[in-house]
């Protein structure tokens, strides 16, 4: 029988934490400003404690990260980050920088040290190295393929290894990246990247006195060529640089999703499948987690039968740049790379949560726009069905104010009284928990509308290649 793989799940913030984990993680992983790589890190060390409580009366797992490259004015620092630590007495503790994996093996022998995918592990001789020097689970980077990784697998029997199967992408290499640090002078190894890849960027043309001169683009032109890369060692395979009037995404990946390959990662015996996103929103935290968990439980179940197509429209009601199938299947293609813009798009929108239960009434925190008549939905956890609620005007949960239409804004909250619902209140309460997310259908129209269902249709071709 296959050991089953954990389902791991980014908590940027305790209200994430919470949702991940309601709507099916196994484990999450969670940081604070001065310990990892995320420098917008909404937790404070209470709500980590609380969120570490939370967990473990679950009966499930969180990890700390302390994966930012140090330089030597952060070394100071490094007894404090360990007693904290150890105080804290997390699952396991990801660490990139060899100084600092060295310093906590010695000083805090009782915890567990995983590896960050900030280490670059792309091999088995380097996942051995790494476990003779005391790590327990290595993070494998995300430019490994999955050949690549399953025979990691076998050479490494007796090590736990996680692999990234869904999130955004990196253009450098595993986050190694110089050029926000280039511009900006914020670097990406100490959590504070620009994510210059994302920016448009415009091409110029220097000429032979030196002068520069901007190459123009507008309606006249701009159906008349191409601007197209040829690699040296690959012929005949050409990389488009599109720009238009706003600049051209030579730089902007889409984000991997792997659910089409999932029964490759369940087959081959991996123990951890990251999610990455610690700065989205409990939205795509809670959505994601859903789908994967229903996915995985139903592959296991039944692996004959499963099919991913059942699972991607759950994907598709994200903001997302396009997905793509990372490495996976080798080198990236021209398809991984969303030439056309930076921003997300989806048809759907983060309508808002419930927060909690008053009695009988559910406090609804609005997180979009929502009008009289407006249909938005439930996303019930430990399932993929949803509860339909549509409303003629909006309680505001402090004041009592009755109004046509809600927006978000300083928390706002509306009341949802028993008779509101479809369902009697307490089926309803039973089904919709503290913490369950909603959102609402808001198509896309006109040049967003095709840009999206180009996307679409990549992704389709990238999994049938």
């Amino acid at each position: 029988m296959l050991h089953k793989a954990e389902l791991l799940l980014p908590a940027g913030s305790l209200v994430k934490l919470k949702t991940a984990l309601l709507y099916g993680a196994d484990a999450v992983y969670a940081g604070t400003p001065d310990m990892c790589l995320r420098a917008q890190s909404k937790f404070s060390m209470d709500e980590l404690r609380e969120g570490i409580e939370f967990t473990h009366h679950k009966g499930k797992k969180i990890y700390l990260t302390l994966n930012l490259f140090m330089h030597n004015r952060d070394i100071e620092k490094l007894p404090v980050f360990v007693d904290t630590l150890r105080e804290l007495k997390p699952d396991g503790v990801l660490i990139a920088d060899p100084g600092v994996f060295q310093y906590v093996h010695e000083h805090a022998p009782e915890l567990s040290l995983f590896v960050s995918t900030q280490a670059n592990i792309c091999s088995w001789a380097a996942v051995k190295f790494w476990q003779s020097m005391g790590a327990k689970l290595c993070v494998l980077g995300r430019e490994v393929t999955f050949a690549e990784a399953k025979e990691i697998r076998d050479k490494c029997p007796d090590i736990l290894l996680e692999t990234f199967m869904h999130g955004a992408m990196c253009m450098s290499y595993s986050g190694r990246c110089l050029i926000s640090n280039y511009l900006t002078g914020r670097s990406a190894n100490q959590g504070k990247c620009a994510h210059c890849c994302r920016w448009h960027y415009k091409l110029h043309l220097r000429l032979k006195d030196g002068s520069v001169k901007e190459l123009i683009i507008d309606e006249h032109n701009k159906d008349s060529f191409e601007f197209l890369l040829e690699e040296e060692f690959r012929p005949g395979e050409y990389f488009e640089i599109v720009e238009d009037e706003h600049g051209g995404y030579i730089l902007n990946s889409k984000d991997m999703c792997l659910l089409p390959k999932l029964p490759d990662l369940l087959s081959a015996g991996f123990d951890s499948l990251k999610v990455e996103g610690r700065n989205k929103t409990e939205y795509y935290a809670g959505t994601v987690a859903r789908a994967y968990r229903a996915a995985i439980d139903d592959w296991y179940r039944d692996p004959a039968s499963w099919d991913w197509r059942r699972y991607m429209p759950e994907f598709d009601t994200l903001q997302n740049r396009g997905y793509c199938l990372g490495f996976h299947d080798g080198a990236l293609t021209d398809l991984s790379q969303n030439y056309e813009y930076t921003r997300t798009l989806g048809d759907w929108l983060f309508a808002g949560s419930i927060t909690e239960w008053q009695g009988d009434d559910a406090i609804f925190e609005i997180r979009n726009f929502i009008n009289a008549g407006e249909e938005f939905e439930f996303l019930i956890p430990g399932s993929l069905n949803t509860v339909k609620l549509r409303l003629n005007d909006f309680e505001d949960a402090v004041s009592g104010e009755i109004t046509p239409k809600v927006s978000a804004g300083q928390n706002k909250a509306v009341r949802l009284r028993p008779a509101v619902w479809p369902l009697p209140v307490a089926e309803i309460k039973k089904c919709l928990p503290q913490y369950t997310i909603a959102r609402k259908f808001m198509p896309l129209q006109g040049e967003n509308r095709l840009a999206l269902d180009r996307k679409k249709t990549e992704f389709s071709t990238l999994c049938h290649i």
